[in-house]
């Protein structure tokens, strides 16, 4: 009876320190690598964070706002998409989420994606006046056009993308050309990178589109000037974001929600692994930084992934439990 009684003990023992393990580990898992710097670093820390931490076993793919949705809400693939800009899918992922195919997680950044008009800090230093982009266009003396530095300019994005036709509207809405602007294309996006840096190496005065988090504003220190009207949203629909429109408003740009999706298959069968997507928010302060250390060193999404891990534990240490943490540490 005693040794009835002991091997039953052993086998409880064993049956629950499996059970257990189990809970601490969340098998295969695909984590979308979006083809943008901060997504791309996102999928490689969770993809450290759930196989160190969690015992995961991760795959990250290739992935594009559109394809990874579109793939995710219909097939239930990839299991997770750690940056998705939800303005571009807003209506189809609420039905998702409403419907039990797609659940959000934590909004990844969490003051969300910005977008603007910005002057490098060195101009707002030398010029505290300027705080709007009202004040701005009282000085075009400030933001020579490249090719005529006699006149200023404004850089827009380039064609083909929507900020430029929501700029170009906005610009029209200011009456920027009255004011001695004109609305510069930048042709391409290292180009409008390449205006920012020509600007911070010749210490000249820069006004114009860019967006957070990014790896130039993790690089140069700029300033986001701000609209003198706050984002309306029916306007924006109306005309801001449309084409041609004729008759444009003063308008702000929305702050884009940016949050991490998952699929119900990875959420009922990650564990525990699904409070760390629940917990996991940086802010674009941090991102940038990470993101310009990234463009300085050359570094790929993985090798940023790490850097942040080694650099930042005072902010990812508190996505997961003190255990996990540990668990992770030993791994860098």
């Amino acid at each position: 009876m005693k040794r009835l009684l002991l091997s039953t003990i052993l086998a409880t023992g064993f049956i629950g320190t499996a059970q257990a393990a189990e809970t601490t580990k969340c098998g295969s898992v695909s984590i979308a690598e979006m083809n943008w710097a901060s997504a791309g670093v996102a999928a490689y820390v969770d993809k450290f964070i759930l196989e160190a931490g969690y015992g995961c076993d991760v795959d990250v793919v290739t992935g594009d706002t559109m394809p990874t949705f579109t793939s995710m809400n219909e097939k239930g693939e990839p299991d997770l998409a750690p940056e998705m800009w939800v303005n571009t899918v807003q209506k189809p992922l609420a039905d998702a989420v409403r419907e039990g195919r797609l659940i959000k997680a934590a909004a990844i950044l969490k003051d969300g994606g910005v977008e603007g008009w910005w002057i490098p800090k060195f101009v707002a230093d030398a010029h505290p006046d300027i705080k709007t982009v009202d004040d701005a266009l009282k000085h075009p003396e400030l933001f020579p056009a490249p090719e005529d530095p006699s006149k200023a300019a404004v850089y827009n994005c380039p064609a083909g993308w929507a900020c430029q036709i929501t700029t170009g509207n906005i610009f029209k809405a200011l009456k920027a050309g009255e004011k001695g602007f004109s609305l510069v294309d930048s042709g391409s996006a290292a180009a409008l990178d390449g205006s920012i840096a020509n600007a911070f190496e010749k210490k000249a005065g820069w006004l114009g589109y860019y967006w957070a988090p990014t790896p130039i504003l993790g690089k140069y220190d700029m300033v986001k000037l701000s609209m003198p009207v706050a984002f309306d949203r029916a306007e924006w629909d109306r005309c801001t974001s449309v084409a041609d429109c004729a008759d444009p408003k003063v308008n702000d740009y929305p702050v884009t929600d940016v949050s991490t999706v998952v699929t119900k298959k990875f959420a009922e069968k990650a564990g525990i692994a699904m409070d760390y997507v629940k917990q996991r928010q940086w802010d674009n302060e941090t991102i940038g930084k990470v993101l310009g250390w990234m463009s300085e060193n050359q570094a790929d999404n993985e090798e940023a992934a790490e850097y942040f891990l080694k650099t930042y534990p005072d902010i990812w240490s508190k996505w997961v439990a003190p255990d996990v943490a540990e668990k992770i540490k030993a791994e860098l």
